[in-house]
């Protein structure tokens, strides 16, 4: 049985119409509730305006069809935003606002302004505990004891290659992230506190540094936060299936930290033959890359 064909409405349909649309969007039917679904996605910001009042149907699957097609119109509306936001940024771009932008191509109900305010409530717990501190080392300590330590935040070895551990808010979530995700939180609590703190891209096994004219420390996230010289990552490229490169130990732009996270997602939805989600992705890393 296929799908009943409608012209496309010119705006809001009728209540009766709504009614109608929405008993055939839950249908038993596949191939009639898919129709439906491409004939509501099809109508646009007429149609977003009023699904919306439905959002909350009672119906568990109307509900369910419902949010789904709310959830692609926001979802649209953020990959356009973000690859906009690429387009028009160099290589110094703020990073936490295209990380958040980014989440919400994935997430686009993602409450944001609520983890950045935990990001900022982070901070301002630590703030507290800086007057006083004289050198890096012991700030670099009171940060470890936070998010490592009271927070609980720790490398995911169970689920290493799971995707949700390149979404920032998913990591939030968790308090499981890998080296580059778990980098970025570090990044931006630093970020709060002006310290100079920068991302390492070293091959394999991102790290954050801090360095001041008297004091530089390697910061290993995914380890608790393990403060390493500058010659044990030396000693590690070294020993890499890499070729030796010192510049792999200097600081890499927030452009190329945040090229870096979606090219290990999409590398992981490759392989899981995910095939929109990487389509998706190499988009991005297109954009990226000029």
């Amino acid at each position: 049985m296929s799908a009943p064909h409608h012209p496309k409405d010119s705006g809001t349909p009728t209540p009766e119409r709504q009614a109608a649309l929405l008993t055939l969007l839950a249908d038993d039917d596949a191939a009639i509730s898919r129709g439906i679904r491409e004939q509501l996605v099809a109508g646009g910001t007429a149609t977003i305006e009023w699904l919306q009042g439905h959002r909350l149907h009672p119906d568990p699957a109307t509900r369910r069809q419902v949010r789904g097609i709310l959830d692609q119109f926001a979802s649209a509306r953020a990959d356009a935003a973000f690859l906009s936001y690429i387009h028009s940024h160099g290589e110094n771009l703020d990073l936490e606002e295209a990380t958040w932008m980014f989440v919400r191509t994935r997430f686009p109900d993602a409450p944001v302004p609520g983890y950045i305010a935990q990001l900022d409530e982070w901070a301002a717990r630590l703030r507290e505990q800086m007057p006083g501190v004289s050198n890096g080392e012991e700030m670099l300590g009171r940060i470890n004891s936070l998010l490592f330590g009271e927070l609980g935040f720790r490398g995911n070895e169970e689920g290493f290659y799971e995707p949700g551990n390149g979404y920032l808010n998913v990591v939030m979530d968790r308090r499981l992230g890998i080296p580059i995700s778990l980098s970025v939180v570090y990044l931006f609590v630093c970020r709060r506190l002006s310290l100079p703190v920068t991302g390492i891209g070293m091959p394999g096994h991102f790290l954050c540094r801090y360095q001041t004219p008297r004091e530089e420390h390697y910061i290993d996230a995914y380890n608790g936060g393990a403060l390493l010289p500058r010659a044990e990552c030396l000693k590690r490229l070294k020993q890499g299936a890499v070729e030796y490169d010192e510049g792999a130990v200097l600081p890499i732009s927030p452009r190329r930290i945040l090229q870096r996270t979606i090219a290990n997602l999409h590398l992981i939805h490759k392989q899981r033959r995910d095939r929109a989600d990487a389509e998706r992705l190499q988009r991005y890393l297109v954009a990226l890359a000029r």
